[in-house]
């Protein structure tokens, strides 16, 4: 039951990302202007008129309309009048993003709707993590730690919309979902017994064996920080791209990046380092037999879709989709990696040191 709600979360963690990916793409971040209703309500608008003033319409504290191109929101409950009346509204003051596109509204109310079902399986999991309690008490401590980080990603996901997008708050917001799949990842490896990879379905008998080699273990820490700091870059290079796009439209994709930034050269560059990094590390892997050969080989296979993927944004006009698959296999290289540092972990019981 543990490690049943525990791979549910995981695959939350990631669909929330990937949810978050689409919003990004697509420019819905504020579909919904306030947090965590939407326009002041818990099922979003569907059309404009539902966000306009109307007469003798029974209005409800945190209600939001559009006046005038700027955002009202009604301070108390009250039923309008005849006539709009300015007193009975206040100006919403968080920011000043007053647009209204149903498509963009939708995408960010199921991205949220997303972030709060994941917070189902997670609940499971702390519930179910009880039946360890004499053999693996801190499982419980570790599975409860999971719920505060959520709690901190959702307050994080309403800064991000007080905020109107700002870009470092979106990169903390995407690295602190990350932290958190580690920290489900970690729990995932600590509680197995036999089986010791989560990607692999080898009989008993047949899977590979561990050995230790501190250089493996600390550059695959170091391979993983690296993705980290690409993670970074790119949503900060995605931001430029955000700001053309509102500047020249979706039909000007060739002038996006042209001429590219600054951050751009430096993400480009880091992503030949990672690569050669990675490689070597399936090089000294397969070379010492340290047994990570399928893990390594996923970790290979996610980096050439990340090239792939970032050669078709800059050479091809950035394609449909291209933009949220850059960041998914990111996030699922970096989950690889750090899985692969839990196993590279020296044990006593099974390893051998190289």
């Amino acid at each position: 039951m543990y490690r049943t709600t525990l791979k549910i979360s995981i695959i939350f963690l990631y669909l929330i990302i990937i949810a978050g990916a689409v919003v990004r793409m697509t420019g819905s971040g504020m579909g919904c202007p306030d947090w965590p209703k939407c326009f002041g309500y818990y099922i979003p608008p569907t059309q404009e008129a539902q966000i306009q003033w109307e007469s003798n319409k029974e209005y409800k504290e945190g209600h939001i309309i559009i006046v005038d191109e700027s955002l009202r929101i009604a301070p108390k409950d009250f039923t309008s009048g005849t006539a709009y009346t300015e007193s009975n509204w206040s100006t919403y003051d968080k920011h000043d993003y007053a647009k209204f596109n149903v498509w963009q509204t939708w995408i960010e109310y199921i991205n949220r709707q997303v972030t709060v079902l994941a917070g189902i399986p997670i609940l499971l999991m702390i519930i179910s993590a009880f039946w360890y309690w004499r053999r693996r008490p801190w499982l419980i401590f570790g599975s409860f730690f999971v719920l505060p980080l959520m709690g901190f990603e959702a307050w994080l996901g309403k800064q991000v919309v007080d905020s109107n997008l700002l870009p470092v708050k979106i990169t903390i917001h995407l690295i602190a979902a990350l932290f958190i799949v580690a920290l489900l990842l970690y729990l995932w490896y600590t509680s197995q017994v036999k089986e010791r990879s989560m990607f692999a379905n080898l009989p008993a008998g047949r899977q590979e064996q561990k050995k230790y080699d501190p250089l493996f273990k600390n550059l695959i820490l170091f391979a993983g920080v690296l993705t980290l700091v690409q993670v970074a870059f790119g949503t900060q290079v995605r931001q430029h791209v955000d700001e053309q796009v509102m500047a020249l439209g979706y039909d000007a994709k060739d002038q996006w990046l042209n001429p590219p930034t600054f951050l751009f050269y430096v993400h480009r560059s880091f992503s030949i380092l990672v690569t050669l990094l990675n490689v070597y590390l399936f090089w000294r892997n397969r070379k010492y037999l340290l047994g990570h050969a399928n893990l390594l080989l996923w970790v290979l296979i996610l980096i050439a879709l990340e090239v792939v993927t970032g050669i078709a944004m800059y050479y091809i006009d950035f394609p449909f989709g291209t933009q949220p698959l850059h960041l998914v296999v990111a996030s699922l290289l970096f989950g690889v990696q750090f899985y692969v540092y839990l196993e590279s972990f020296k044990d006593k019981k099974e390893v051998i040191a190289v």
